[in-house]
């Protein structure tokens, strides 16, 4: 009589049903066709990415509040010794405490969240994220001249990458969440839902896809809300509701994108410029540096200090006067640029739109100088300059002008903005033969490269697609009647102590060969093996590849987490999935 098997606890049970369904999502998001299951992941990672962005903020803005007058960015109501002390001692313990920290760490922002994605298969490392967290903070509460969108897009793409690694999720999936990360963080950010997800698709992710749209965007409406729920449905910019003049100043407007085009070209050069001549320094000597530039430039500019969002709705109510929009934009051009190039963990979203609006103010005087009571309001100026600054930097038109619409809620700017944004992005290219900022930053650390094609479509899909689950584990001897049974149940592949495959064929061919023989070693019959090696159950099929080549190895596996053989790909395999 059998003995009755003893049922599972209630708690072992949800154990082994929760286990059940995880291995199960893994397996369907190694499909290049899982866009429920990335949905709802995108969903998942939209409230973890807002629920960060919202804590970044509230550890800037609640201190500087209690401690500025008036507003949490009035850094101008400190005293001229502040204006140097401030920045200087930020920077000196920011630096300090990083000479602790393995260097591996450092690298923060936008620039990281590429390389990731483009040369690690969007593998955010814990360390590079917080690293990010407090030190993007320690920035902006000390007043360097950054802005908090670079942190808020490391800290997102981090949110969805380690949501996904700690699901151990296979690497095919952690680069769209990594974007839903970026998505949501933006919108969280900056309430900008439509621009997080533009900037996600065509400066960090580099693709547009319908499948990719979608978690991006539900991931985008999640941060949002969460944005909502802490700040209220705030808009950034104030915009005086006025037309735009007509097509008399369009002239002026080409002319102005040219100047804009001028001063992305020399931002990208000067952050080069220190980025190159400052890789192989000290952190602390590197940091002390910026802390100092920063602080004497903001002894005569205050304005340059922090994120800088007062001064840009000061100029869009055209209360700074000509010269005054000139000072500041040269101080804020030479002091982010040094301090970004240095290595300060900031974003450069906040400094572009500032230094646009400063140079679009500027030219909205002038515009009004040449055509007074006809041209149109400054401030229409200064969110033109914002929108082509921005984009011709970052060479990101869409999500520039996108932006620009989601900030001012002003339709009436979309006509000049796409003209100034067109002409300042062709001409930073092409007249002053630049690169984007992020591309070149990457180029100058010998971290940028374009994936051929192969690479991009191997690494859309994760090894658990192709596993070969119909496979026999069988010791190296067997008689006779064992190898009858083996082949009986018809499998794929016969395992040999999980180093080599065995095609049943080649086992049938010998007892057909050798009828009297009644013990066999499969190492010995003749036939062909393939060498095999263990695969990280999250990998994709291009990690697959690179890693069977490596080892010389035909074939690979992949373990469950009781370390059981779950299922075999064969190179061969790997490399027809897409008729390579």
């Amino acid at each position: 009589m059998a003995e009755d098997v003893a049922p599972l606890s209630p708690r072992k049970l949800t154990k082994w049903r929760t286990r059940y369904w995880i291995e199960q999502l893994r397996d369907r998001l190694a499909s290049v066709d899982a866009l429920p299951q990335l949905t709802l992941l995108g969903l998942l990672t939209g409230i973890l990415a807002g629920l960060v962005i919202v804590l970044f903020r509230w550890l800037i803005e609640i201190p500087l509040g209690y401690w500025l007058p008036d507003h949490f960015e009035n850094f101008e109501a400190l005293s001229g010794q502040m204006h140097i002390i401030l920045p200087l001692a930020g920077a000196l313990l920011l630096g300090l405490v990083l000479q602790f920290i393995d260097k591996r760490h450092h690298a923060t922002g936008v620039a990281h969240v590429i390389d990731r994605l483009q040369n690690h298969q969007g593998r955010m490392p814990w360390g590079n994220f917080s690293v990010q967290f407090w030190g993007g903070a320690t920035c902006l509460l000390s007043g360097q001249s950054v802005g908090r969108e670079g942190p808020a897009v490391h800290l997102g793409a981090g949110a969805g990458s380690l949501l996904g690694q700690w699901l151990k999720l296979p690497g095919n999936s952690l680069r769209p969440l990594a974007g839903c990360g970026v998505a949501a963080a933006i919108a969280a950010c900056f309430n900008t839902p439509m621009a997080g997800v533009i900037f996600a698709m065509e400066v960090v992710m580099m693709e547009y896809t319908i499948a990719g749209f979608i978690p991006v965007i539900l991931a985008a409406v999640a941060g949002t809300t969460i944005s909502h729920l802490a700040f209220g449905n705030v808009i950034n910019f104030e915009l005086l509701q006025s037309d735009h003049a007509g097509l008399l100043e369009l002239p002026l407007v080409i002319l102005a994108g040219l100047f804009i085009a001028l001063l992305a070209a020399a931002y990208i050069r000067l952050q080069a410029f220190w980025c190159r001549h400052s890789l192989n320094h000290p952190v602390l000597l590197r940091f002390a540096i910026a802390g100092l530039l920063t602080g004497l430039v903001a002894y005569a500019f205050p304005h340059i200090m922090g994120v800088g969002y007062d001064t840009i709705n000061q100029a869009l109510q055209g209360n700074l006067g000509f010269w005054l929009l000139l000072g500041i934009l040269i101080a804020k051009l030479f002091v982010t640029t040094a301090a970004l190039g240095l290595g300060m963990p900031g974003g450069v979203i906040g400094p572009l739109l500032f230094i646009g609006a400063c140079a679009g103010g500027a030219i909205g005087i002038i515009a009004n100088n040449l055509m007074p009571g006809s041209a149109s309001h400054i401030g229409f100026y200064v969110v033109l300059g914002m929108g082509a600054m921005m984009g011709a930097t970052l060479n990101a038109p869409m999500a520039a002008m996108m932006a620009i619409i989601e900030l001012t809620y002003n339709p009436a700017i979309i006509f000049p903005s796409m003209l100034m944004v067109v002409v300042a992005c062709l001409s930073t290219r092409w007249v002053f033969r630049c690169d984007g900022l992020f591309e070149t930053l990457l180029k100058i650390q010998g971290k940028f490269r374009t994936p051929q094609i192969s690479e991009q479509l191997l690494s859309k899909t994760g090894t658990r697609q192709l596993l070969d689950r119909h496979f026999r584990l069988c010791p190296t001897e067997v008689s006779r009647e064992q190898a009858n049974e083996l082949l009986a149940r018809h499998p794929h592949w016969l395992v040999l102590n999980n180093q080599q495959l065995l095609a049943p064929h080649e086992l049938a061919a010998h007892l057909a060969q050798e009828p009297d023989k009644t013990a066999i070693n499969l190492l010995e019959i003749a036939g062909r093996r393939l060498d095999m090696i263990e695969l990280p159950p999250e990998s994709t099929l291009f990690e697959a590849q690179q890693l069977m080549q490596q080892a010389q190895a035909e074939a690979g596996f992949i373990t469950n987490p009781e370390d059981s053989m779950i299922g075999i790909v064969t190179l061969e395999k790997i490399n027809n999935y897409y008729k390579l």
